[in-house]
């Protein structure tokens, strides 16, 4: 199971720490999703989801408001009693120092953000499904070439690293050379991203160690992309059957999910980066309903029938 500290997400959310007292580098998050505790704060705690971060917004805090502090404190005080992660108060609203007093008791982080409840929801979300998403690594390079993402796989040295470069200076973007850390955010998308002590570099053998974006500047790198093909560099192999249509896609499953895969046999002369690029266009031709394979096969078969039917009619007399 991943988790996150607390200290992360108050940086990346922007949030103002109510009690700087209590070490969030030691509260560890392992729960993507969160709780509005109005049934809470009414009384009703069956199946209170204590693992959860709790965010207070306008109805909640609405409803302390008319409770007033002779009751609502005491109910906070059994809320806080869970020992949840965090709290979390949305739209700037002002914090009695009773319920910062319990957060201290308890050591529950007392937090406040300025952005609307639905907002800071959703970002957040998104954001711990995103850090708490079941990974893999994988041996490849990782570039976004016309939007897509394209993992390029094969066999160390095959030339996966020359191939990124290439792109590279075509104007393609380099998101992660030699290990992919791959997440899988939801059952529609894989994410990949470098990790921290190789980010934005590629080795190349008899060169060493370069930094693209100190080389290329910041618009031939990206921190993350999603895998949307993968392109299997192989050694050629006279022997071997290559599809020459494209009629059926080929797939490889990473963390349950199906990713096009491409298997491209390599021979001297095979241009890796413009084969890269069309496998990028035409994983977007395919994705917005046509397929040139397809397209081929049906012209022929209309071909094949027209003269079929020509046949069956015969030459008139």
């Amino acid at each position: 199971m991943y988790t996150i500290e607390l200290t992360k997400i108050i940086k990346q959310m922007n949030l103002e720490n109510l009690t700087p007292e209590i070490d969030t580098d030691e509260i560890l998050i392992d729960h993507p999703d969160l709780n509005r505790p109005a049934l809470q704060l009414a009384g009703f705690f069956d199946h209170f989801d204590s693992e959860r971060i709790q965010i207070i917004g306008n109805v909640e805090y609405a409803f302390m408001t008319k409770m007033g502090v002779e009751q609502g404190i005491p109910m906070f005080e059994r809320l806080m009693s869970y020992q949840f992660p965090a709290l979390i108060f949305c739209r700037s609203l002002p914090v009695h120092e009773e319920i910062t007093r319990l957060g201290r008791k308890f050591g529950i982080p007392i937090l406040r953000s300025d952005k609307a409840t639905s907002v800071l929801e959703s970002r957040l979300i998104r954001f711990l499904h995103e850090e708490l998403a079941p990974r893999v690594t994988m041996h490849g390079v990782l570039v976004d070439i016309y939007g897509e993402g394209v993992l390029i796989t094969g066999d160390s040295g095959i030339g996966k690293s020359e191939a990124a470069l290439e792109l590279i200076k075509r104007g393609h973007r380099l998101v992660s050379d030699d290990v992919v850390v791959i997440r899988r955010v939801n059952e529609n998308m894989l994410l990949g991203k470098a990790p921290d002590i190789t980010k934005y570099l590629i080795e190349l053998r008899g060169i060493g160690i370069i930094d693209v974006r100190t080389l290329f500047g910041f618009a031939a790198v990206r921190d993350e992309k999603s895998i949307d093909v993968i392109i299997r560099l192989e050694e050629w192999d006279k022997d071997q059957e290559y599809d020459r249509m494209g009629l059926e896609d080929q797939y490889t499953e990473i963390l349950g999910n199906k990713v096009v895969t491409h298997h491209i046999p390599i021979r001297p002369g095979r241009n890796l980066s413009i084969i890269c690029e069309a496998a990028a266009a035409n994983y977007r031709q395919r994705a917005n309903g046509y397929n040139a394979g397809r397209e081929l096969y049906n012209r022929v078969s209309e071909n094949i029938q027209r003269k079929l039917d020509g046949i069956k009619v015969g030459p008139r007399v």
